[in-house]
């Protein structure tokens, strides 16, 4: 009885795909080629210390780094490391945000929460660049003809580049109050706004457009709208049109919407972290997938650098130390015995990060659940990632 016991413990072992030997410790293997526009490799043949990166996920899955979904490594041109955690689903009033715990695996949509800030901006640079919105330096008002009437007191200098830098001005309070009260601006906009664009512009101007940075969530669904009224395509088809059907990413779902079917552009995108990955590469690359410019350079290069006077910032609850915001990226520079690595980065609630690293050649990718506990992310770069390629 108990040799048939043991004999369907480690037939289970296998058949469920675990990355682990028999030992308990993880061992690594190349990711599956799918056939989703990726070359795969492995660490080694990319200058990648496994060790380090085997350490990480051992790490991870032994518990010390908690709620890691998912950790994907890209470089010189091949996906060379991807491995899935088990974690809780997003559930928004469970305690912690914690819903049901899963198996994560590449199949899988994940919530990026505001890392879709910076798919929301590429659209916009996309836009641009067809001239279907003719500059960022545009009044917003411009492009929202059903709110003039709160183009008044000095919002008419607000420009669709202020929106995406965090510099519109307008008062707003996320990061004083917790995702989970109605305190928080953001959240509020849900249980006090039939219409959460007159509520965002109807604010009063608290600073110069283009001058105070102030996270504000409200942003990017404004920016949703002017996505809509430009192109006459809501920003979920919008992006798949232009955005996501080129880079062959069918996992996206813009699943947040409120009462009057405003979609929630800061933050509402569920998506695979192999398709994160492909919008990572996209921007390493200057804009080009698999030789078509889907983004322009110039819109990448605002994008990678901060906007002037965005500077150290402190993000509530994320150990990354101080950050700078661009076109809604965010960025970084870490110091390092060969010299400076500069990082930009599409970064959500819980550790949903799109990392790129250009000098290296490099995308890495999490996606996670740490809503209201540490988030390893930035830890696991700095200790175990970037040490091991040099």
């Amino acid at each position: 009885m108990k040799k048939s016991i043991l004999l369907i413990s480690i037939l289970s072992l296998l058949v469920g795909g675990c990355r682990f030997e028999i030992s308990g410790q993880y061992t690594y293997r190349l990711p599956e080629n799918i056939n989703d526009g990726f070359d795969v490799g492995s660490l080694e043949e990319v200058n990648i210390d496994s060790a380090l990166i085997v350490k990480a996920a051992n790490k991870i899955y032994g518990g010390r780094y908690k709620e890691v979904h998912s950790m994907l490594i890209y470089r010189d041109d091949m996906l060379v490391f991807e491995e899935y955690f088990k974690g809780h689903k997003y559930k928004w009033d469970a305690a912690s945000h914690h819903g049901e715990l899963v198996t994560w695996d590449r199949t899988m949509p994940h919530h990026i929460m505001s890392a879709a800030k910076s798919i929301t901006s590429a659209c916009i640079g996309i836009a641009e660049e067809k001239g279907i919105i003719e500059n960022v330096h545009q009044s917003i008002f411009d492009y929202l003809p059903e709110y003039q009437h709160l183009c008044t007191d000095g919002k008419d200098k607000i420009t669709i580049e202020h929106l995406l830098t965090m510099t519109s001005g307008l008062k707003w309070n996320e990061w004083r109050a917790p995702l989970s009260s109605s305190d928080n601006d953001l959240i509020g906009l849900w249980f006090h706004c039939v219409d959460p664009i007159n509520c965002i512009l109807e604010r009063p101007l608290r600073d110069e457009p283009g001058t105070v940075f102030t996270y504000s969530g409200g942003n990017m669904i404004v920016l949703g709208e002017i996505i809509k009224n430009a192109t006459k395509m809501t920003i979920d088809k919008f992006s798949e049109k232009y955005l996501f059907k080129p880079l062959g990413i069918d996992s996206s779902n813009w699943a947040e919407r409120f009462e009057n079917g405003v979609i929630y552009a800061g933050g509402g995108l569920t998506i695979t972290p192999r398709d994160m990955v492909k919008i990572g590469v996209t921007f390493l690359n200057k804009g080009w997938w698999k030789g078509k410019q889907i983004i322009s350079e110039q819109w990448v290069e605002k994008s990678a650098n901060v906007f002037p006077g965005n500077h150290r910032i402190n993000i509530p609850g994320e150990p990354s130390g101080k950050m700078g915001y661009s076109y809604s990226w965010w960025t970084k520079t870490f110091s390092h015995s060969v010299g400076d690595i500069h990082m930009f980065s599409a970064g959500g609630w819980g550790g949903q990060h799109i990392m790129v690293f250009p000098e290296i050649n490099t995308v890495v990718v999490f996606t996670g659940g740490n809503y209201l506990t540490y988030r390893p992310p930035f830890k696991i770069i700095k200790k175990y990632v970037l040490p091991a390629i040099y």
